[in-house]
């Protein structure tokens, strides 16, 4: 454990409930291995909500239907490559729902052209990641992810 580690461990343990709740918008069980057991080896105790297209991730956000018991996730990741419709749909429509565009969304992509990234922000992404090409290179962001948005800024208050 690297002290900037230790330091973060205490940050998020102190978060609300001890934890951050996480919706992954993707579709490919690969990639969601590949972040649940990233932000699994950081020892905190967020919680991964997966789901596999766009349609569900509303429905989950709306808390309606199957997810009505569902909670208010801090924090959205959405894979525009491996949301199963039109990401960027989805994204457009959380930004536009005032019951909703106060979740941060992260927007995942291979995609690293300028006017992906721009129709990202257009559409109020808070942040756009490029997707690594290894296992490690994904890790450590997932880590740099966890850290800024549990251990350096404020989140907005659940609902």
């Amino acid at each position: 454990m690297t002290p900037a580690d230790r330091k973060l461990g205490p940050w998020c343990m102190d978060f609300g409930s001890n934890s951050l709740e996480i919706l992954l918008v993707q579709n490919d069980p690969e990639q969601v291995r590949l972040i649940r057991d990233a932000l699994g080896d950081s020892g905190n105790r967020h919680t991964l909500h997966d789901v596999g297209n766009g349609e569900t991730a509303l429905t989950f956000l709306r808390r309606e239907g199957a997810h009505a018991a569902s909670p208010r996730p801090d924090l959205v990741l959405l894979d525009l490559d491996g949301a199963a419709v039109d990401g960027c749909g989805l994204l457009k429509t959380v930004k536009g729902d005032p019951a909703l565009r106060s979740i941060p969304v992260v927007v995942i992509a291979s995609s690293a052209a300028d006017a992906e990234v721009l129709r990202s922000y257009n559409l109020h992404a808070n942040c756009y990641v490029t997707k690594p090409d290894s296992p490690e290179q994904h890790r450590q962001v997932v880590r740099a992810l966890e850290e800024f948005w549990c251990g350096t800024i404020k989140l907005p208050p659940r609902q």
